[in-house]
């Protein structure tokens, strides 16, 4: 299958994921989608610990902030050569509404209904729950998820 049919059907299935998050009583939104080389090269430095305030990025004050956000944004978040970067991944943030508020749902538990379903929808769905990230689905692409 080519990486044109790959994102078109994972198009086509997060659709259905979606869906079932509203058939259930959830809401989300579209968290991380695509994403740049740029930052998949500033997470897989954050990843491997090499990325820190000590970093070259502190030494210009112009830089400071940015190397606060990218060391504390609160996980690990990703590979160099991540499928975000070719649109096979999206990550949701879900909702659930009680007592007339939203409640953020967080956790990988969370997620792991929807999880389980993603994962039987098509041989290459995988989901992040799998390995520590809860709220990313995706698929298969040259042995990476």
């Amino acid at each position: 299958m080519s990486l044109l049919e790959k994102q078109l059907l994972f198009a086509k299935l997060t659709m259905q994921l979606e869906a079932r998050f509203l058939a259930v009583g959830y809401s989300f939104k579209r968290a991380q989608s695509l994403r740049s080389d740029e930052q998949a090269a500033i997470n897989a430095l954050k990843e491997e610990g090499r990325l820190a305030l000590s970093s070259h990025l502190e030494t210009d004050p112009r830089f400071h902030a940015l190397a606060v956000a990218v060391k504390n944004n609160g996980k690990a978040d990703g590979i160099l050569l991540s499928v975000h970067c070719v649109a096979l991944a999206q990550d949701y943030d879900l909702f659930k509404r009680e007592n007339d508020h939203w409640i953020y749902c967080s956790s990988t538990e969370d997620h792991r209904p929807f999880g389980e379903w993603w994962e039987q929808l098509h041989e290459l769905c995988r989901w992040g729950g799998r390995f520590r990230d809860g709220n990313h689905y995706s698929f298969e692409h040259e042995g990476r998820c």
